[in-house]
């Protein structure tokens, strides 16, 4: 094994050379890929195969030599996380906004989609209560989130991201709309 090492090791140095930033690690590199050579020769299927086998074992040697490598610096332990639930306090102002828009639906849209929504009644309960079929009920609740998601788009502007509503702005309006 130490003589077939010496044919191949200059080349195997320049191969690890230009993969690896650090000339100092070069030579470790090159040691661990001879170590794990010589332990695992008997996996060699044939001598022949002997010099892509040991660049594999030098690629091999070289990511896991970047896998544990650290490149960047330790965090402070005492470094507080920012909340990560930066659109939960507009959602809650959106939240309160809610119900005074669904009151502005007619009365035929405003109370399925009331109860659906924000008293989670399911379509049953609610086409029984209101002497409904039940694809009537879900007819009704569909068509107020509808007309209702419309009277929304009007009235305000929405910054929507990964978490879903972050932020909104109420439109300016010169309709007799209420918002």
């Amino acid at each position: 094994m130490i003589s077939e090492w010496q044919n191949h090791k200059e080349q195997l140095g320049a191969y690890v050379r230009t993969r690896i930033d650090d000339v100092d690690a070069v030579d470790d590199i090159l040691q661990d890929v001879y170590i794990k050579a010589s332990s695992n020769l008997h996996q060699l299927k044939s001598r022949g195969s002997l010099k892509a086998w040991l660049y594999r074992i030098a690629h091999n040697t070289i990511m896991d030599f970047y896998r544990t490598r650290q490149p960047f610096d330790e965090l402070p332990e005492d470094l507080v996380a920012e909340e990560s639930d930066t659109g939960r306090q507009a959602r809650e102002e959106l939240a309160q906004c809610l119900g005074p828009l669904i009151d502005e639906l007619s009365e035929k849209y405003a109370t399925p989609l009331r109860l659906a929504e924000l008293e989670g009644v399911s379509q049953q309960d609610i086409a029984d209560q209101l002497g409904l079929s039940l694809s009537g009920a879900k007819s009704r609740v569909q068509r107020g989130r509808v007309k209702f998601r419309e009277q929304m788009m009007a009235c305000c502007d929405f910054e929507i991201g990964r978490e879903g509503i972050t932020d909104y702005l109420p439109k300016k309006s010169n309709t007799q709309r209420k918002c």
